[in-house]
């Protein structure tokens, strides 16, 4: 096989395992939200190429995706956004009440998952590498992808293989985590 033709076939590779765990993350969180009643869920899957948003009186999402990145955005009575750009994979879930952000570039994927009144989390992948932030009612989780991730005001995870850290606050203690 020639140089030109290997090079095309890992692109082409590349893109088609960006979309399929994309479509796997969004049937994943799909079933998650089948058990959220009283909400009015939004969902604005990015498969490469592709921005969607949604709003409902309660719910609000939106993400985009360059051509080789993907993206996904939940809200379920809560603001969620994704976005993917240069080989990124960016999942963002927010219900209750919370705020979900997450931005995914060069070859990582983070997640931000803000559940409840108040709960507020923004996740940055800017190294290769996975991510995740969890928020519960109060609680603010900033996973900055190039220092210590940070969990404040109610209980809340974060772990971060871009730098090795992680963090765990019980809404009175917070412990770091790496």
């Amino acid at each position: 096989m020639s140089q030109t033709a290997v090079s095309t076939h890992h692109r082409v590779t590349r893109r088609l395992a960006l979309a399929a765990s994309g479509a796997l993350i969004a049937g994943s969180v799909s079933l998650l939200g089948a058990t959220t009643a009283a909400a009015a869920p939004v969902e604005c899957p990015a498969v490469p190429g592709t921005g969607p948003a949604a709003t409902s009186a309660t719910s609000s999402c939106s993400a985009t995706a360059d051509d080789s990145s993907a993206a996904a955005a939940f809200g379920f009575d809560g603001n969620a956004a994704a976005a993917g750009e240069m080989f990124g994979l960016s999942l963002a879930i927010a219900a209750d009440g919370g705020t979900a952000t997450s931005a995914a570039t060069n070859f990582s994927g983070p997640a931000a998952i803000a559940i409840g009144d108040g709960a507020t989390v923004e996740t940055w992948g800017l190294n290769p590498g996975l991510s995740i932030g969890i928020a519960g009612p109060g609680a603010t989780v900033m996973v900055s992808g190039t220092s210590a991730p940070q969990c404040m005001g109610g209980p809340a995870f974060a772990g971060d293989f871009q730098t090795g850290k992680g963090c765990f606050s019980d809404g009175m203690n917070t412990v770091p985590l790496g």
